[in-house]
């Protein structure tokens, strides 16, 4: 297990370093690279020099160091601190603006690599900057972890963040550095080879300090988050897939042997909306389920119970979009194909907090509809039996109590009910099936759509507005022409980890690009929305969900502003 953990990281690091996620962070890599430092033995600079060969490692291995200790522990360490949760992102912003100021002024760039110098030499050596630059480029990059973020938030969930999760974080980082140094030592070779280059050494040193100020601003204002929206993604499937490989593991590998292996490859077929009909394994049994809702007496559900039965196991959480639009189809089935032997339960496996509240979980379930078995998994017992990693994901289980096919999200409902009904033919060959579910297929198709954005401290993105984004309550005011798929705030917000509670004044703007937007938000109250020049209200009631605040018969690029009233408090923005 532990050299499958060591190539997962690697590839999946190898695969980050040179996605668009990276593309911001490559000039800088690039120019650090072939960039002296500032300080020489007179304390002038060497018009002629070529940066050692070290300065490039140098780089590189103080990004992996920063990078693979912020991950790992820098919200915790934050949180213990009561510190601002992007404390950390904000001194490597800091560090470079000042790392670019000294490359432009010489005598600011001695000073600050100064620190570097061994003790015991009397001056120092200007390449040993290379250091300072990595470790700043390593707290700025930490978002670009995906994979690994995800398989830490469900290690962290469960109380697993241990030596497994140290080893992936570290794999995944020397992984990221590789592509990372072959950028480092091609800009340093570029300088070695053209001689023009060591002769306006002073001019590439301007030009690699602007650079790196101009990725600072870029980064402050969240301007390089329209490359990676604008560019896609060529390495999103399969560095995806490294990172439900690498939660797989971490949540369930200890046990993962006892069905050979062959769960996992179904899964990892499913990342790519492979769906062959392999055997996938004996089904793993619902496990740390606190309560059931929806069976007679609300008593427990087990496959051994279910035997004989074709058995589709729903992975949900009620205010999670994809999930609505699924489980209508999920419902229709369980309907349909009850007397031809199906059995569905719904495995409710919570994202927020507030979806850990068995009431909300049964209202949520009765305004989508849903009457079958519901397990409540808040422990997380039976998502890490599985190894499951996305909301939703269907687990079709034959007659025989083996796994036989997996399927990831939303969408593929036709295919799905086809595999429905072959198991039920399988299982019982003189079957008389009904006709199939007609239900319209409401899954979004649109490449540009926005993305889901989380507005609580921790997980927040695409925030494009002034003010203080940390725990507390803050006075903002809304004074920006907002970026593609940004987001800013206006009057008084209270700030928590995964959501914002308003006060007075509260306003949210949002540009988007969808045909539906949707808000996930709790409490009484109304929600004032205000697009195209129109101004509409919505009523708010009870525990979070999900409510549409945008509608249009297409896709459009738009922007819609939200007042709500004190005391109402927000989570998401999820599209359609």
């Amino acid at each position: 297990m532990l050299v499958t953990l060591v190539l997962i990281g690697l590839v999946g690091g190898l695969l980050t370093g040179i996605s668009p996620c990276i593309l911001p962070v490559l000039p800088v890599v690039f120019l650090g690279g072939a960039s002296r430092g500032v300080g020489t033995a007179s304390g002038g600079v060497d018009s002629d020099a070529v940066p050692s060969r070290a300065r490039p490692v140098l780089i590189v291995v103080g990004l992996t160091i920063s990078f693979s200790i912020f991950t790992l522990v820098g919200t915790a360490l934050l949180s213990l601190l009561h510190l601002p949760a992007d404390l950390i992102r904000w001194a490597g912003l800091v560090v470079l603006v000042l790392l670019g100021v000294s490359m432009i002024v010489p005598a600011i760039g001695h000073l600050v690599e100064k620190p570097f110098a061994w003790i015991p030499q009397r001056h120092v050596d200007p390449d040993r900057g290379g250091l300072l630059l990595g470790l700043a480029l390593g707290a700025v990059f930490v978002p670009c972890a995906g994979p690994v973020l995800a398989a830490i938030t469900v290690a962290g969930a469960t109380g697993d963040l241990g030596p497994d999760t140290i080893i992936l974080t570290l794999a995944f980082a020397v992984g990221c550095a590789i592509p990372l140094l072959v950028f480092a030592l091609a800009g340093r070779q570029l300088v070695a080879r053209i001689a023009a280059f060591r002769r306006h050494r002073r001019a590439v040193q301007i030009v690699s300090g602007s650079v790196m100020i101009a990725l600072a601003i870029g980064l402050t204002f969240n301007v390089t988050d329209l490359i990676q929206r604008t560019i896609p993604n060529y390495t999103e499937a399969l560095a995806g897939a490294a990172g439900r490989d690498a939660s797989q593991i971490l949540s369930g590998g200890a046990n993962r042997d006892d069905y050979d292996d062959k769960l996992l490859y179904c899964q990892l077929q499913a990342n790519y909306d492979v769906i062959d009909g392999d055997d996938c394994g004996p089904a793993p049994e619902f496990t740390g389920i606190e309560r059931w809702l929806n069976t007679p007496g609300d008593e427990p559900l087990s496959l051994p119970r279910l035997r004989g039965q074709v058995v589709l196991v729903d992975f949900w959480a009620y205010s999670c979009i994809n999930c609505q639009r699924e489980l209508p189809h999920v419902e229709a089935w369980a309907n349909a194909y009850a007397s031809a032997g199906l059995t569905v339960v719904g495995v409710h496996t919570p994202e927020y907090a507030f979806e850990h509240v068995i009431d909300n979980v049964r209202a949520g379930a009765d305004r989508i509809g849903v009457t079958f078995p519901i397990a409540i998994d808040n422990d997380y017992g039976t998502w890490n039996a599985y190894g499951n990693t996305v909301w939703p994901a269907t687990y079709l289980i034959d007659a025989t109590g083996r796994v036989r096919y997996v399927l990831y999200g939303e969408g593929s409902y036709t295919h799905e009910e086809k595999l429905i009904r072959g198991l039920l033919t399988e299982a019982d060959p003189d079957v008389v099936l009904p006709a199939s579910v007609q239900l319209p297929n409401t899954t979004p198709t649109d490449p540009k759509q926005s993305r889901e954005t989380y507005l609580g401290a921790d997980r927040m993105q695409f925030y494009a507005g002034d003010g203080d984004y940390t725990e507390g309550t803050h006075d903002f005011t809304d004074a920006r022409a907002l970026p593609a798929g940004g987001f800013e705030l206006s009057g008084s917000w209270t700030i928590g980890h995964e959501s914002l509670l308003a006060g007075a004044g509260a306003r949210i703007r949002l540009d988007y690009h969808a045909s539906k937007v949707y808000l996930n938000v709790g409490g009484t109250g109304t929600i004032t929305v205000t697009a195209d020049g129109r101004e509409r209200t919505i009523r708010v009631s009870g525990a979070p969900n999900i409510y549409t605040v945008a509608s249009a018969p297409d896709p459009e690029h738009d922007e819609v502003e939200l007042e709500l009233s004190p005391g109402l408090e927000a989570y998401s923005f999820t599209f359609g």
